[in-house]
């Protein structure tokens, strides 16, 4: 394995010149950092200062990794998948239990705990301990998703490679994401917050805090223990008025109510019908 402080140098230098992937050496450093990343030593982002922080040159080695990477036929039982990026392995010894047919590729990192229901998650992302991956729910390249969380049924977590260095999607500790609900773009979920089903946040949807006497807007992130569910705000068009998706705000989780609560009685609380 590559030397951990030469990684990111020799990364960039094959990111800049792939004529390089021919020398053993820099091949050798792409297989470290995916390596890495599947221990749970490297992560694509990381809070720095307090801020998240994507690594671009992490990015880059996924990047990478595809381009030296052959399709192979990979044998589970009576699947056959044809891929570049073999399935992950020792969920045993790793604690984490994954349901058929979950598929959870190399490069990703669960921490002990994790239950990854028949869903996917993507190289590069990172799943925290005590988080449920419900049933077709997607977890996209590079995500990071926080402790003591609940991805529900069907729910779409965007991933990014391109541009390295794009903050991915963060679920910060402790999230409740609803049924069907898209958090993409490199949206921010800071915790304990509450994602009503259905919701849709990308970098540049409108989010309004409803709670105050006049609307508050935000983009590109969730205030912590925030509850959201969809709405619709008006826009004109030159063919008349309509209504386009928004995400509001109606409240903060109550101090009262267990981390584990369902969205249903989260929602209730805030007199919305379910």
């Amino acid at each position: 394995m590559s030397d951990l402080t030469t990684l990111p140098e020799r990364i960039d230098a094959a990111f800049a010149d792939r004529a390089l992937l021919v020398e053993s050496a820099y091949r050798d450093a792409v297989e470290s950092a995916i390596a890495l990343l599947d221990e749970g030593e490297l992560r694509a982002a990381s809070l720095v200062d307090g801020e998240w922080t994507a690594h671009a040159w992490v990015m880059r080695a996924i990047l990478l990794y595809f381009a030296v990477q052959k399709l192979e036929v990979h044998e589970v039982g009576p699947f056959e998948f044809h891929d570049k990026i073999p399935l992950k392995r020792g969920l045993a010894a790793a604690k984490v239990r994954v349901v058929p047919p979950g598929t959870v590729r190399r490069g990703a990192f669960l921490e002990p705990g994790v239950v990854v229901m028949p869903s996917y998650i993507n190289i590069g992302a990172r799943v925290g301990s005590g988080t449920m991956v419900d049933t077709w729910a997607t977890v996209g390249s590079c995500a990071q998703i926080g402790r003591d969380c609940h991805l529900s049924g069907g729910v779409g977590i965007g991933g990014v490679l391109e541009p390295p260095g794009a903050r991915p999607v963060i679920i910060e500790d402790g999230c409740f994401v609803g049924s069907r609900a898209i958090v993409v773009e490199g949206v921010l979920v800071e915790r304990e917050a509450v994602i009503g089903a259905g919701v849709v946040l990308t970098s540049s949807t409108p989010i309004i805090d409803v709670t105050g006497p006049e609307p508050v807007e935000l983009r590109g992130r969730v205030p912590a223990r925030s509850v959201v569910i969809p709405g619709t705000k008006p826009k004109r068009f030159a063919a008349g008025e309509y209504g386009v998706p928004c995400a509001l705000i109606i409240g903060q989780r109550k101090e009262s109510t267990d981390r584990k609560v369902s969205l249903n009685g989260a929602l209730r609380d805030f007199g919305v019908p379910v």
